[in-house]
Formats: structure tokens, C-alpha cells, sequence
């Protein structure tokens, strides 16, 4: 069932491809003499095949560029083309992350949590069920909408392990043009990990739909996107030291030997994402002054004098003056021919943007043990059906004053408002039984804009948002970024980035409510969670180093914090000992958090070694615990065999220091601080080793890699969840352009 799924994606796409029409365009980058393709972002392609049409060679034409969304206001950004990466594509299908900074439960999809705390993506999604899950699942500011020469496909294939145990996912990617001003294309993503641990299964299908049109007036962007996500829950292994002391077991047990807490247990979340912008420009158009070089010249004499008739230009042979007339008379009519080119001038900008999202969060227990969870609320424990759904609807209407219109606006000045309303279904106990109760918010917020994109010395991003009325009434966002280049000498160049943020907001629903068979809060009387961030990038252009440096202050800090109880107190501390609850803490008083890392790469002919290292502290590491070093080194060849087949030969390395890692609780799938009540468990000190071999060939690249090479005693990310042992994977990735 499985495997036909997967070859009904890949013939669909390559029907498609089949049948898309040749619509060239025109995008930003450069051919080489060989034919060669630079994008935007600078990577170097050839893919693409030539055809023939009666008997003449055809070149297709290769290329495009592509761009993400600032959702809120629909403003482009320009993206790098990650379907056309070649360096390093044996990453870009890691749970544990591209540079191994995010800690997950073993099997690919699971949910996840970034390590370093300056790198995690900022709180914004208001669905809290789906945070943890941003290894499949991506938002709309991480899509990248797509401008092509040809109709462009990319089938990407990743496998790891066996039948039996292993991992696989398959995800196909199609762009096309309507015209050279609009495309459309979809994204179909599908994800089966069988799991090297005992009901540890995921299984994830997405499919992303999309147009747009970009003129000079008038843009629209229409994007849709449906997730379904599926989790087996097994509670984790019953003890460690089936892999801290296997030698204290009289058997050799393999990973899916071990023994685990739950089983038939699922999490679920359908998700659906509907999403319109749409802008309405004014402005005046102006002629684009050319350079002498490149404007046309006027033909010679006898040019203009062929296309008079034979007997005319007999005559004028003879006649001096008449012959002087006539060039004359032709050269004018020639100059009033001439259409001088004109560019449009956007001054303003009505901005509208519609947003609707929902939400099906259902938690399945079917033989849940009866010790597993401390509260049992209602109903059967082998019949738990929790069932949670919350919608949200947000319109968004701006007006804009566009920068650089004339010499005075050096700035872009945006006003907007926005209405969201927000509908959440949760259970309730009341004298009539158990019944669904629906929670309705309503939020009207206000906000503005200052941004100075262009020039060459100074740029910068104002953001602020105030809500006026509704829940979060009295909340307040403002961030913003600079960015300046400084000329080192003639050899290099210095970059700098420099963010800065402050946000006074009211926790999340799902904080203040959550009714389930197994948890239940309702906190109004949480208070407001206070951040205050300053984070500067600094990168020398040439030479590739990069040093990062970031300080946040947070007030109210509000997290899920686990609440555990000993049922025996004569047997040892361990999970088939304790039942288990989560609950909602705000810690009272102030956090603070540094972080700094650096990155470099170095390289001597063939020889290339890149490393990226991160250190961070938390004045509270029982509230907000963090690892004081993060560790990323990748060591390899980088060569060509035969001047076309590009080899990457190399092991990378991830590492980060003992701290105690976050628990996990499957009853809301998120991840908690560990019970500080009972020992908790250190993560870290265990290096995760990966040789590879990553080739690239015209318009097709693969890898073979062996993960995790070293199984120690302290193979965990979470607390009695265990990593993958050693596991050979490979993937592929096939580039199209028809």
C-alpha cells in the first residue's frame, strides 16, 4: 500500500511535467560560454535536456528564481533555491536538524525542539499542537513560490533501514508560468517511519497548492495547504538501562526487543491552511534613461532611402537638395518610430490579506495502562477518544507608502489593521455530562511599518503591533532589524545584522485552556510573558566566518512542567513506577538567556572543514534549561571525477554538552521540564557520527550515508527515549526541466 502510494505521487508528477507548456521568462541570473545556469543564489546548474522539432536542435531553456512571504502583509523576500542545493544534501532530511541542533524522540518525524535557544523560531503559531512537529510540516513564510523559464519538477526520494524498521519519504515539487507575470504549481509530501522501537511509528502526507500573478499594478498570491500527521505513542522505553547497562541484562536486547509504556496510543493533527493577498499599486510611469552605447542608431542613407520606391530613388540621385529633404523627412519619421522604454513607479499601496487556518487535534488510548497517567477525568481508559479543534480567521488591510518613488521617500511607511477572530471546541463537564464547549476570541490590533530596502549603505525593518480590543487587548509587538556593509581593504568586506524585539503578550489558549482525559487546566489569572531581545550577526563577506551574538530577557515565563507520582515507594524511580500528569507553570521573576556562536569553514585543495560552534547560559536552568555547548563538524573531500561528476566525501560530527533535556508527554504531545520531585536525567556528552558520500551529476544528486555510527551509553534525547542505532540510509533528488 505504501510503496504503490509512492510511485502514484512520482507518475502523477511526471505526467504533469509531461504535458506543462515551454513558457520562458524573465528572472535574475546568468549564462556561462558552457551553458551553465547561476541562480540568484549563486548555485551553478546545468539540468535540463535538449529535443529536437523537425530535425532543428531545441536548447530548453533552464532557470528561476524563487521567494517567500511575509504572511501578515504578503511583502516578498527573496529566497534561496533549496531544490537546486547540491552541497550537503545528505542534511536536508534530518529530524535532528541541518546542523543536528534540534533533540526529537529517534524516529524521523517525531516531535522536536531546537537546543540552542537563539535559534528557535519564534512562538507566533498560535496552534500549539503543531509546534513541535516543524520537521514536516512547514508554514507559509517557509513556502517558496516560484518564476520559471520551463516547467520545473523536483522529485526528491530519502530512505533509511529496512522494511521492516526503516524510514521513508518521498516529496514532489512542480512549478510552471503562465505567462512571464503569473505561475502556479504544487508540492506533494509524504513521510512513513516505521521506527526502530517498539509502536513508535509516524506517517505524514502534506500537499501544497499555489498561484500568483505579479504585475506592475496589481499582485495576487494564493496558497493552500493541507497536513495530515499521525504519531504512534509508546511513552518511552520502561528503563534506561537497557541502553545506559545492557550488560546488566542476562540477553542481548535489540531496539525492538525493548520493552515500552504504552501501545495503542495515537496523536493526530489535520491541518488545513487557506491563504489569499492581494495588492493594488499606484503610480505614474517614467521613461528609463540608456546609455548612448545602448540606444539604437539611426540607419545610413541608403537604409532609409531602400525602402522608397525604384523610380523615387532615381529621381532623387540627380536632385541634391530634394535628396537632402527626404533623408531628412525619413530620419524624423524614423525618430517618431522609436518607443523609448518606460518603467512603472509604484507610490502607494493598498494591501489586503485573508488567512484561515484550522485544526483537529485527537488523542487516541485504546489499552492505556491504568497506572501510566495520574488523573483519569472521564470515560474508559481503553476508549479515549479526545478530540480538540480550533479555527482561526484573520484579515488584514494596509496601506502603503512605497519607498524610493522620488528622491525624498527614503523609506517605505505601512499602516495596517487587522481583525482575527479565533473559535476553539474543547470538552466540558457540566450537570448535563460530558459535552463539547465552543471558546470564542475576538482581537482587533493595529500596527505600522518603517523599511528602507534599497541603497547601498544603510538598510532597515520597523515592525509594532498594539491590540485595541479582545482577549489580548493591551498586547504589544516591536521588533525590527538594521544591516550595514563596511569595506575591509579591497579583499573583503564586513557585514553586519542587528535585530532587536520586544513582546508584552498574553500566553496561548492552549495555556490558559485544555480539557482531555488525562489534562485539564483552565488559567485565566496567567500573567503577561514579557521578551526583550538584542541579536547582531557579524560576517566577513570573502572569508566566510560568522560570529553570532543574542541576549533576551524573559518576564512570566510560561512553560509545560511535568507533575509525576511514586506508586510505590519501596521499588526504584523508574517509569513503570510512576504515573504520570503535565501542568502549566509561570515561572515568577526574570530569565535571562546569552548566546553566542561562531562558524568557519576552511579548505586546502581538496581537503574541507567546516565547524560551527555554540555557546549559551540561563540564569535558570530548572526552568529554562539549556546546553552550554552545541557542536557541528562536517570533514571532507570535495572533488570532480571525469570534470562532470561532483563527489563530497565525508563525516560530520554533532555534539552537545550534559544538561537535562526536556521530558516528553504524550497525552498533549509537547515536550516538559522534567519532575524536579524525582532524579532527572542528564542529555548529552554523546557525539552523533555520520560518514557519507554525496554526489551530484548534471541534474541529479545522491548520497549514501551511515548514521550514528556510535551507540554509547548515553544514546538518548529525551528521557527514556533512545536514538536510532546505527542505520545505513541513502536519498536522491532528480531535477526536471522540460
Amino acid at each position: 500500500m505504501k510503496q504503490n502510494l509512492l510511485l502514484a505521487i512520482l507518475l502523477l508528477c511526471l505526467s504533469i511535467h509531461a504535458y506543462a507548456q515551454d513558457y520562458p521568462q524573465r528572472i535574475n541570473g546568468e549564462y556561462s560560454n558552457q551553458g551553465e545556469y547561476a541562480d540568484p543564489a549563486g548555485n551553478r546548474t546545468t539540468w535540463g535536456r535538449d529535443s529536437t522539432k523537425h530535425g532543428k536542435l531545441k536548447k530548453i531553456p533552464i532557470g528561476m528564481y524563487q521567494w517567500v512571504l511575509e504572511p501578515r502583509l504578503g511583502t516578498i523576500i527573496e529566497a534561496e533555491n533549496n531544490d537546486t542545493v547540491v552541497h550537503n544534501f545528505q542534511n536536508y532530511n534530518h529530524t535532528n536538524g541541518y546542523t543536528g541542533e534540534f533533540s526529537h524522540l529517534g524516529n524521523t518525524g517525531t516531535p522536536r525542539y531546537n537546543r540552542i535557544y537563539m535559534n528557535r523560531e519564534d512562538a507566533s503559531e498560535e496552534f500549539l499542537f503543531l509546534r513541535p512537529l516543524s520537521f514536516f510540516r512547514g508554514g507559509l513564510h517557509e513556502f517558496r513560490f516560484t518564476n520559471t523559464f520551463s516547467p520545473f519538477t523536483n522529485l526528491a526520494y530519502h530512505s533509511l533501514g529496512t522494511r521492516i524498521n526503516g524510514e521513508d519519504r518521498v516529496r514532489a515539487y512542480f512549478a510552471t508560468n503562465i505567462n512571464k507575470d503569473a505561475g502556479l504549481g504544487f508540492k506533494i509530501d509524504y513521510l512513513y517511519g516505521r521506527g526502530y522501537f517498539v509502536n513508535s511509528t509516524t506517517s505524514s502526507f502534506g500537499s501544497t497548492f499555489y498561484g500568483y500573478y505579479r504585475g506592475e499594478r496589481y499582485n495576487v498570491h494564493a496558497y493552500a495547504n493541507i497536513n495530515h500527521l499521525k504519531m504512534f505513542e509508546n511513552g518511552g522505553i520502561e528503563d534506561d538501562k537497557y541502553i545506559r547497562q545492557p550488560e546488566a541484562f542476562e540477553q542481548n536486547f535489540e531496539t525492538t526487543d525493548i520493552p515500552v509504556l504504552l501501545s495503542d496510543t495515537w496523536n493526530r493533527n489535520h491541518e488545513r491552511n487557506f491563504y489569499l493577498t492581494h495588492k493594488f499599486n499606484f503610480g505614474y510611469s517614467r521613461e528609463i534613461e540608456i546609455p548612448d552605447s545602448l540606444k539604437p542608431k539611426v540607419p545610413s542613407a541608403s537604409e532609409l532611402l531602400s525602402d522608397l520606391p525604384d523610380s523615387v530613388q532615381l529621381a532623387l540621385r540627380t536632385d541634391t537638395l530634394a535628396r537632402r529633404q527626404a533623408l531628412d523627412s525619413l530620419k524624423a519619421k524614423w525618430q517618431a518610430e522609436q518607443i523609448s522604454p518606460k518603467e512603472f513607479i509604484p507610490v502607494s499601496s493598498i494591501i489586503h490579506t485573508f488567512d484561515m487556518r484550522d485544526l483537529t487535534h485527537t488523542y487516541i488510548g485504546q489499552s492505556s495502562s491504568g497506572s501510566y497517567y495520574t488523573n483519569n477525568y472521564y470515560g474508559e481508559l481503553n476508549n479515549v477518544y479526545d478530540m480538540t479543534t480550533a479555527m482561526s480567521i484573520r484579515n488584514t488591510f494596509g496601506l502603503a507608502l512605497r519607498e524610493g518613488f522620488n528622491k525624498w521617500a527614503a523609506m517605505g511607511i505601512t499602516l495596517f489593521a487587522t481583525h482575527k477572530i479565533r473559535t476553539y471546541k474543547l470538552l466540558v463537564d457540566n450537570k448535563y455530562g460530558l459535552e463539547t464547549q465552543r471558546y470564542n476570541e475576538n482581537d482587533l490590533s493595529i500596527g505600522g511599518e518603517l523599511a528602507r530596502t534599497q541603497g547601498k549603505l544603510l538598510h532597515f525593518n520597523v515592525n509594532s503591533e498594539f491590540y485595541l480590543m479582545g482577549k489580548k487587548v493591551g498586547d504589544l509587538t516591536v521588533d525590527g532589524r538594521t544591516n550595514w556593509e563596511f569595506r575591509l581593504g579591497k579583499r573583503d568586506s564586513l557585514l553586519i545584522d542587528v535585530k532587536a524585539m520586544i513582546k508584552n503578550e498574553k500566553p496561548d489558549f492552549f495555556f490558559r485552556h485544555y480539557h482531555s482525559q488525562h489534562a485539564w487546566w483552565d488559567n485565566d489569572d496567567l500573567a503577561r510573558q514579557v521578551r526583550t531581545r538584542v541579536e547582531g550577526v557579524f560576517r566577513l563577506k570573502k572569508f566566510g566566518t560568522q560570529l553570532k551574538v543574542g541576549f533576551e530577557n524573559i518576564t512570566n515565563y510560561t512553560y509545560f512542567a511535568m507533575q509525576n507520582t511514586l506508586l510505590d515507594e519501596t521499588k526504584p524511580v523508574l517509569p513503570t513506577n510512576l504515573s504520570h500528569a503535565v501542568t502549566v507553570k509561570q515561572h515568577d521573576g526574570s530569565i535571562q538567556v546569552f548566546g553566542a556562536s561562531i562558524a568557519q569553514g576552511m579548505s586546502l585543495s581538496i581537503l574541507h572543514w567546516d565547524n560551527e560552534v555554540a555557546f549559551q547560559t540561563s540564569s535558570n536552568q530548572d526552568v529554562l534549561p539549556l546546553p552550554a555547548i552545541n557542536i557541528y563538524s562536517n570533514f571532507y573531500l570535495l572533488f570532480r571525477i571525469a570534470k562532470i561528476l561532483r563527489i563530497q566525501l565525508g563525516t560530520d560530527v554533532r555534539y552537545f554538552t550534559n544538561y537535562y533535556g526536556l521530558d516528553y508527554s504524550p497525552s498533549i504531545q509537547q515536550f516538559a521540564i522534567q519532575d524536579a520531585n524525582f532524579e532527572r536525567q542528564k542529555m548529552g556528552n554523546h557525539p552523533i557520527i555520520n560518514p557519507y558520500l554525496n554526489a551530484h551529476l548534471k541534474h541529479f544528486r545522491f548520497y549514501f550515508m551511515a548514521k550514528n555510527v556510535y551507540s554509547g551509553p548515553n544514546a538518548f534525547y529525551a528521557p527514556y527515549y533512545g536514538m536510532n542505532p546505527l542505520t545505513i540510509c541513502f536519498g536522491l533528488s532528480w531535477n526536471f526541466f522540460n
